[in-house]
């Protein structure tokens, strides 16, 4: 399918379009280097690395990239021309939140870390955010040191280009855990949402009950990745103690989070004692405090169970339109939606919502 006809659907309601989880990286890891300090430079070169990019989906799986994304000599989704051909224009999009997936979490020296998260940030900004008022981007930081990481926040975070920061939801602790929470009261500070992504490189297998053994497995079991660290979240007390910070789920899914809800609830009435800034039923928290980007979507042959699914959430403010570019994740672009949402619900879903999770303001690019 070509990019002048994979966009934006005639019959959608002339709305702000933001797309919520757009993928963007370094055609190499010599991309970086002018970003870096010159001991850092020569400690890339010295020792051989040649990337840190992220394996979760691996290149020759069809889901990795939509067919005419990579470019020539690059892997998917490091051209802004290319990306403002196929995802931008046709999809008339006002603003993408971009991500950067690249492997800063998976080293074991801090200091690289370190440098390595600002050199990916200033690469992004100069490379992708500056050129470009649609995109708006997420701070990559080494939680190795949340100090440092905070510190890192706190840079960038006044600049109107980022919106977010970045952590993995494969992380070496739950997410709720307080070692975290100087990048939470940073992000905060700024204003910043904090971005909950697909990916990581903890150590810790996936699986609950030990490594998979093949990608079909680790595909699938990364939503329950998704839900342990949304009840760490939630039990740890970071809406509690970060009321401003909204939570966002990207490449989670959803549909698993109803059942959740219930089952946390119901225990919580037990074990309410043990939590107790947890002062109401967590539901009520996750829908004030948590959205999710859409794709990928797990949309069943009949519309109207995902719709049932939908309004079991008890809020239309949670879900946010995304493409997920560059990843092949539907070849209908009616299939980025959810099918029989009333009109109002859909006007959140495909922009209204991602407006005041990200405090998009009236939507001036300006």
């Amino acid at each position: 399918m070509t990019a002048a006809v994979f966009g934006r659907p005639a019959a959608w309601p002339d709305v702000d379009l933001v797309d919520t989880d757009v993928h963007i990286t370094p055609r190499s890891i010599a991309a970086l280097l002018p970003h870096l300090p010159p001991r850092w430079r020569d400690y890339v070169r010295e020792s051989g690395v040649r990337g840190l990019e992220s394996d979760l989906y691996p290149p020759g799986s069809p889901l990795s990239a939509r067919p005419g994304s990579r470019p020539d000599g690059g892997p998917p989704a490091s051209d802004p021309d290319l990306l403002r051909a196929q995802l931008l224009d046709p999809w008339r999009t006002r603003f993408a939140v971009t991500h950067c997936i690249y492997g800063v979490d998976g080293i074991h020296n801090p200091d690289w870390a370190v440098a390595m998260a600002a050199a990916v940030n200033d690469w992004q900004r100069a490379e992708w955010l500056a050129g470009e008022p649609r995109l708006r981007g997420s701070i990559v930081v080494a939680a190795q040191d949340p100090v440092r990481a905070a510190a890192e926040v706190d840079r960038l975070g006044p600049l109107r280009e980022f919106v977010q920061v970045l952590m993995p939801v494969r992380s070496r602790l739950p997410l709720g855990n307080r070692q975290y929470w100087p990048i939470y009261e940073a992000a905060e500070r700024h204003g910043l949402a904090l971005g909950v992504y697909a990916g990581g490189s903890s150590g810790n297998p996936l699986s609950p009950v030990g490594a998979p053994s093949y990608y079909l497995e680790e595909y699938v079991l990364i939503a329950q990745a998704f839900q342990g660290q949304l009840v760490s979240l939630v039990s740890e007390g970071v809406p509690a103690r970060f009321p401003d910070l909204p939570i966002v789920l990207i490449e989670a899914g959803f549909t698993w989070l109803p059942p959740l809800m219930w089952r946390f609830d119901k225990n919580w009435k037990g074990l309410r004692r043990e939590i107790p800034w947890v002062d109401r039923p967590p539901s009520q928290i996750i829908r004030r405090s948590v959205r999710l980007t859409a794709q990928p979507l797990d949309e069943p042959a009949q519309p109207e169970r995902l719709l049932a699914v939908i309004d079991q959430l008890g809020s239309d403010d949670m879900l946010m339109f995304s493409t997920d570019y560059p990843h092949h994740q539907f070849d209908d672009p009616e299939q980025a939606a959810p099918q029989g949402l009333s009109d109002d619900a859909l006007a959140k879903f495909l922009g209204g919502n991602a407006l005041a999770t990200y405090r998009l303001g009236d939507g001036s690019t300006a």
